[in-house]
């Protein structure tokens, strides 16, 4: 019966903002996320089983290079509104390397403060027939939406042909060498990195590992120091903590004056944004299915469910107060995924 009312209240709020009929602004609150139940290619494990030429499914290497994770900001800068932030992979450490490692594929790994050297070690890995994963600044790529930060992204770099570069973001995607370069050369921590490929793996993938190095992130340290309480189960909390404030400076009461804005960042932050569907958990549950962790896997498509009942919610406009609620009932089908890790 409450549910009910707050949806009756969610349409007639929309039907007096859009001057919508009943049926329409009922149609628009209560719709789904305009995604497939199954997870989407995630942007890192797609991109590197593209360049391994298959052999480990999405979902493996996906779970190898960390699995899922949760950190939670709100990043503020000057002359924009503040910006939420939530990362539900595997984070901070980069993905493809980790699960390259554990995959037990030989590789290599190359950074140069030199745009000269950088230039030579790419076209030396072309020209061996290999298709090299480089990071970029992915607010300098066309195709990628501007950033007020230099946000990196890995592309594997197809070929050069002249003063154009072909490379493979989450699609095919080409431009001249000179904007490719500067791409590559705006990150100072991974200027001019270059992951080459070279060989084959030879050994079972570490699994278990990579299952208890998750669940060891979901309940922190990360960092190893004050901001870890941004990260994992904590980071979960103080999510649902501030949507339930309505009077702190933290709470999104206060904080986030433009609401349909924080409202659609937490959607796409659920569904898109450095994540697949359903906050990562359905796709890290595959992973768990395949390596036959069938107790852990059950949890984690729950909790993927319900991260997209969260999302559904915010597109559909609900409260603040709503949002907290569902997002306490995610960290406690949480808690139950970290503890059937842990038995692994």
């Amino acid at each position: 019966m409450t549910e009910h009312k707050h949806l009756k209240r969610r349409v007639r709020e929309r039907m007096a903002k859009t001057g919508e009929s009943y049926t329409t602004a009922h149609r628009h609150v209560t719709a789904q996320p305009a995604h497939p139940a199954h997870p989407a290619h995630h942007h890192e494990a797609a991109l590197l089983r593209s360049v391994l030429g298959g052999g480990h499914s999405e979902a493996m290497l996906l779970g190898l290079g960390g699995g899922i994770g949760f950190m939670y900001f709100v990043f503020e800068y000057a002359g924009h509104a503040p910006m939420l932030t939530i990362v539900a992979q595997a984070h901070p450490e980069p993905i493809i390397p980790l699960a390259l490692g554990r995959a037990g594929v030989p590789h290599e790994i190359r950074r140069t403060g030199s745009a000269k050297v950088a230039e030579r070690t790419l076209r030396a890995a072309l020209d061996a027939g290999r298709r090299p994963i480089c990071t970029v600044a992915r607010h300098v790529l066309p195709w990628r939406p501007s950033l007020p930060f230099p946000d990196p992204v890995d592309v594997a770099v197809l070929g050069i042909d002249g003063e154009v570069v072909h490379v493979q973001d989450d699609q095919p995607g080409e431009l001249p060498f000179s904007e490719f370069m500067a791409a590559w050369s705006a990150l100072k921590k991974s200027k001019h990195q270059l992951i080459e490929i070279t060989g084959t793996a030879s050994r079972p993938p570490e699994v278990a590992e990579a299952i208890r190095d998750t669940a060891a992130k979901l309940t922190g340290p990360v960092l190893g120091n004050s901001f870890d309480v941004n990260f994992g189960l904590s980071g979960m909390r103080k999510l649902a903590a501030q949507l339930a404030d309505t009077t702190g400076r933290q709470g999104w009461t206060r904080r986030f004056p433009d609401r349909d804005a924080v409202l659609d960042r937490l959607r796409d932050c659920l569904e898109t944004e450095y994540t697949t569907p359903g906050a990562t958990r359905p796709l890290y549950a595959d992973f768990l299915a395949e390596t036959g962790q069938d107790q852990a896997a059950a949890v984690y498509q729950q909790a993927g469910a319900l991260w997209t009942r969260v999302a559904a919610a915010a597109a559909g406009r609900a409260s603040f107060a709503e949002l907290a609620e569902l997002v306490e009932q995610a960290v406690r089908l949480e808690e139950q995924g970290v503890q059937a890790l842990r038995r692994v």
